[in-house]
């Protein structure tokens, strides 16, 4: 890196942390400091919506998502808008009209202090794990392409979130994420045109996707049915719809975000904007990866993208079977660019099938290649991560932007994963404050107490992400990775809602002992492998409601009164 790429890079983070202090050091209430004193209009909804989502995972994982497998992951997408709809008609209301901090609080009203403190109690768990997460995630990459110290920049990702986020609340989170979210926009079109203006003169666009198609990148709609396949039409309309259902409608770190609305009408405005927004820009992100595969049609890339594999196996004595690969990788790569020229070209229909057979099979070659390099590298440390879609990003931003472009994109991962931590960190806080402290303190307690009690919390449970972050291991693809602990608990949350917006003959004993069962049952089904991880979402969220239905239907012996939505 460039001193301009560490101006542009510093200068961006420190005007987002000062800029965020600054606007929003005045909270005289809980009111201002958990819901941002209700101030906020539709497009800080819904930008603010969306930067919670758009974690640092979000702009490593999935170009190098589209690298290896194509665009098949939006799919994971098409649920959102289904689901923003329920929730806009159906969730958004009973909140507003209740007048509650968090979504859990309604969960006390309908059934009892219990069910609202265990289904709090998962949410802080996995959003605690989240939040490590997403400042891990960076950190890891990072530290393995530039050198620089994991633990360090676990710490000050970690502290510059906590410096804002503590002193401003949710306000200092809603009006740092626009400014993150302009930042990251930027960096992406940026981005998508300078690799395009990275290949050959005569590749147009029209002759990028034909490369692409050509090698089964730009396979979008995977109708099948078999739980082999983890990314299809069925599973991201049915999967995806429950875990965004989820994850919008009952995680804390979402609802948060749009009960900061002025009125019912600008949160309903502002979820759907982000539904509207959401499928597009991750199919551009995604479309930014397939790119970036094509550049690398044309130009040579590592046999793995991640640099501190590849020292650590030519340390080894496994170094001369690692060197020989990559010989076999250059011949290979040296040969594809002559066919992607030519393929790219008009040329008859007979003979563009048979280019396009010989660059599938070479591209086909290429990853045999890597996977024999990933084993050579897993026998000389088990440690290191082999999976390397998560360093394909990056690796192509060092190796081939300009100066000061770098900076950018820099800030781009790093704005990411301070939008998404500040969010996590805001909700932990308000959960525990709301749910837990101030539902069990007993006397007559000041507000400014409870924003004091907000703010400390806020800093411990960013303190739990710095040190989760700084013992966390590197998992198949980060991306994957938080979606998998959503989905451990994301479907039993949401039955849980379900039973109480819908079934209102289920009473609190039947739901807190169908909760409990079907978390177990749901652990038991990832660690077996029973489904594919956005499956689980649809199995706890019908498991808890069937069990719930089975207790309240033998035991018949409704523990108190409720009244129904």
């Amino acid at each position: 890196m460039e001193t301009i790429d560490f101006i542009i890079l510093f200068a961006t983070l420190a005007f987002i942390v000062i800029y965020g202090t600054l606007k929003s050091r005045k909270n005289a209430n809980v009111d201002d400091y958990i819901k941002g004193g209700n101030q906020s209009r539709w497009w800080t909804v819904g930008l603010s919506v969306m930067a919670t989502q758009a974690s640092a995972i979000t702009f490593l994982s999935t170009p190098g998502q589209a690298f290896h497998d194509g665009m098949g992951f939006v799919q994971f997408y098409f649920g959102l808008p289904i689901a923003i709809i329920i929730i806009c008609l159906v969730f958004l209301p009973i909140y507003h009209r209740l007048k509650v901090y968090t979504a859990y609080e309604y969960l006390e009203s309908r059934f009892d202090l219990k069910t609202r403190s265990l289904t709090a109690g998962l949410f802080l768990v996995q959003r605690s794990l989240a939040a490590g997460i997403t400042i891990y995630a960076p950190s890891i990459i990072l530290s393995a392409v530039l050198g620089w110290n994991l633990f360090y920049l676990n710490i000050i990702i970690g502290i510059l979130v906590i410096i804002y986020t503590v002193t401003g609340g949710t306000k200092a989170v809603n009006v740092t994420q626009k400014q993150q979210m302009a930042v990251i926009f930027l960096g992406l079109i940026t981005t998508f045109v300078l690799i395009f203006s990275f290949l050959p003169d005569d590749i147009t666009f029209n002759k990028a996707m034909k490369i692409a198609g050509a090698n089964d990148k730009l396979d979008v709609l995977d109708f099948s049915f078999s739980f082999d396949n983890r990314y299809t039409f069925w599973s991201g309309i049915i999967g995806g719809s429950f875990l965004a259902l989820s994850y919008f409608g009952t995680d804390q770190s979402q609802v948060q975000r749009y009960l900061s609305g002025k009125s019912l009408k600008e949160s309903q405005m502002g979820l759907i904007f982000n539904a509207i927004l959401k499928v597009p820009l991750q199919f551009f992100i995604l479309l930014i990866g397939v790119m970036v595969f094509v550049f690398y049609q044309f130009n040579y890339s590592p046999i793995n993208f991640n640099p501190a594999a590849k020292e650590a196996v030519l340390e080894s004595k496994y170094s001369s079977q690692f060197e020989t690969l990559e010989d076999q990788l250059k011949s290979i790569q040296d040969k594809k660019q002559v066919l992607a020229n030519k393929f790219a070209d008009e040329t008859s229909a007979s003979e563009s099938t048979n280019l396009q057979s010989q660059l599938s099979e070479l591209n086909t070659a290429e990853f045999q290649l890597r996977d024999k390099a990933k084993a050579i590298i897993s026998v000389v440390d088990e440690k290191i991560e082999t999976n390397d879609k998560d360093y394909v990003f990056i690796h192509f931003i060092l190796n081939n932007l300009p100066k000061g472009l770098v900076g950018l994109l820099l800030a781009v991962i790093l704005s990411a994963a301070m939008s998404s931590t500040a969010s996590e960190l805001n909700a932990l806080a308000s959960t525990t404050t709301i749910d837990l402290y101030k539902r069990n303190k007993k006397g007559n307690i000041s507000e400014k107490h409870y924003v004091n009690s907000t703010k400390l919390f806020t800093l411990g449970w960013g303190i739990f992400a710095i040190i989760f972050a700084c013992t966390a291991s590197l998992f198949d693809n980060l991306i994957q990775l938080v979606n998998i602990i959503g989905s451990i608990f994301y479907g039993n949350v949401l039955g849980i809602f379900l039973l109480a917006f819908f079934i209102t003959f289920v009473k609190s004993r039947a739901v807190f002992i169908a909760a409990i069962l079907t978390q177990i049952i749901v652990i038991i089904g990832y660690s077996e492998d029973w489904m594919p991880y956005l499956w689980l979402n649809l199995f706890g969220c019908a498991l808890v409601t069937g069990i719930a239905i089975l207790i309240q239907f033998f035991t018949k012996k409704p523990t108190q009164h409720m009244e129904s939505v």
